[in-house]
């Protein structure tokens, strides 16, 4: 089990959507808050939100796909708590694009929150966990880790590679720093409004789409208990096993249960509304 009680928990993305929900779910534990997103607005509403609680909070607002800005906030947390213990990477952006008609700044821009974040952030922070002999870091990835979706093409490559990322991390720290536990979550599209208008699957217990307060609540119990893979719905699964298929079997799949047009009424956030899940 991973205590939560007094444990010091940065989330990434953390002023709106499921990153705020983690919060507030881990403050309820009794856990210390660090928040950092681009929205400065949203960090100071949850601040005080957290503060409501009688938990304590210390908010900055990071650009996450800055090295150096990462590197310098992680070293103002580290002098004035001392680290942390839970690490929440969950700032992501998506885009409706395909591969050959997305533009390159987005995609610089996708890459940038979606997969390099996870190295600065993860770099930051891990080393002191590992001289602490204790952590646990939790990686935000997606259905659309295993499970490829035309029509968010840098959303989708973006979030296979931070599977990658959260895999190959927990293995490398069984022997690096084997009391540094890690988390992989994969959940279907969440009703934040950053998937809003894409459609569902045709399957049972797919018929919309995930409530934030539910998985972030879900994301904390899942940090409790030391899982290492966290699917939401639990029938995603069924994605993993798909994966097997051939590939002209699998299109077929697809296509039939709704896969292959999913995006097809995909209008998301405006750029205005920030850039978190």
């Amino acid at each position: 089990m991973t205590e939560l009680r007094n444990a010091r928990v940065l989330v990434t993305g953390a002023a709106s959507g499921i990153g705020r929900e983690m919060a507030l779910a881990a403050a309820a534990k009794g856990a210390q808050i660090v928040a950092w997103d681009i929205d400065e607005t949203g960090l100071a509403r949850l601040a005080g939100d957290l503060s409501a609680l009688g938990a304590t909070v210390l908010t900055a607002v990071v650009d996450v796909t800055d090295r150096a800005a990462v590197y310098r906030a992680a070293a103002s947390v580290d002098d004035a708590i001392d680290g942390v213990d839970v690490i929440i990477l969950n700032a992501g952006i998506v885009d409706n694009a395909s591969i050959l008609d997305g533009s390159d700044e987005m995609l610089d821009r996708v890459m940038g929150v979606n997969l390099m974040s996870l190295f600065w952030c993860t770099k930051a922070f891990v080393p002191g966990m590992a001289e602490r002999g204790h952590g646990h870091v939790v990686t935000i990835a997606s259905i659309t880790s295993v499970v490829p979706t035309p029509g968010m093409a840098t959303y989708t490559v973006s979030k296979h590679a931070a599977y990658g990322f959260a895999e190959t991390l927990r293995t490398e720290l069984r022997t690096q720093a084997p009391g540094v536990r890690t988390t992989v979550v994969m959940p279907f599209f969440i009703g934040t409004g950053m998937f809003e208008g894409a459609g569902t699957v045709k399957l049972p217990f797919f018929t919309a789409h995930l409530e934030p307060r539910e998985v972030g609540q879900r994301v904390i119990e899942a940090v409790e208990k030391n899982r290492a893979r966290v699917v939401l719905p639990p029938l995603g699964v069924m994605a993993l096993t798909l994966r097997g298929l051939p590939p002209r079997l699998y299109d077929a799949v697809a296509e039939k249960v709704g896969l292959m047009s999913v995006m097809s009424g995909f209008t998301g956030r405006t750029p205005a509304d920030g850039e978190k899940s």
